[in-house]
């Protein structure tokens, strides 16, 4: 049985993979909230960790005794808003690059070497990060950082396989507080599938709902000008 790292498994996506890999490998579910990770001691094949993704010491610490890992999936994530940009809130951007990134450097500081030669490293972005949206200014812009970063390290390692997951919208605690319609949102469920699949396919970019993350890509494509006009459309 392959021994899967997924940081952020005490909610959301990361409670989906937790409980999408536990019938077929030997996994590390990690995240803060202890209540939480109460509720995988006596699920077969989880091992719950309680440590902060923004602090390295705990880190290094809560995972000390792990000796080798076939798939680290760095999934911790948090998503707040700008609601205006003119008086522009540093503390909650600090807050979200933190989570969001800061703590993507930490994770692969002490868990990458962890993993096995032929091994896979996920991370998890945000189909946020193809385009500008309106509010996005702390999460899209950490989300775009994280897909950079997940490329980067594409080109740079060798001997592991690097995957970036961009999720469009999922029903999870996180998005309830949107308000804002979710167009073609799915499940956790279907989502910890969707992302099961295109790991073990070795998927580069593993985006879903395609349907939806496709008109996304096409957008792209647009002068960002015309892109401006759409997306002001949006925050209205």
């Amino acid at each position: 049985m392959k021994n899967i790292l997924i940081t952020g498994a005490t909610s959301g996506i990361g409670e989906g993979l937790v409980n999408t890999y536990c019938s077929d490998a030997l996994v590390f579910a990690c995240g803060r909230n202890a209540a939480a990770l109460a509720n995988y001691e006596n699920t077969a094949n989880v091992t719950p960790l309680q440590f902060d993704v923004t602090d390295i010491e705990d880190i290094r610490s809560k995972t000390r005794d792990i000796e080798s890992l076939d798939v680290l999936i760095l999934n911790a994530g948090n998503c707040e808003y700008i609601d205006d940009a003119l008086n522009f809130d540093s503390v909650l951007f600090e807050r979200v690059i933190k989570v969001n990134l800061l703590s993507l450097g930490y994770c692969l500081d002490v868990l990458l070497n962890k993993v096995k030669p032929g091994g896979q490293l996920v991370i998890v972005s945000s189909s946020a990060a193809f385009l500008p949206l309106p509010r996005a200014q702390a999460y899209g812009a950490s989300k775009a950082a994280a897909t950079y970063l997940a490329q980067t390290m594409a080109v740079d390692l060798q001997e592991i396989d690097v995957s970036v997951v961009h999720p469009g919208f999922v029903k999870t605690p996180l998005t309830e507080k949107n308000d804002f319609p979710m167009p073609m949102a799915v499940s956790v469920e279907d989502a910890a599938q969707y992302i099961k699949k295109g790991i073990a396919k070795r998927k580069k970019d593993i985006h879903f709902p395609k349907r939806f993350t496709l008109i996304m890509k096409l957008f792209q494509v647009l002068p960002f000008g015309l892109w401006g006009i759409v997306a002001k459309g949006l925050s209205r």
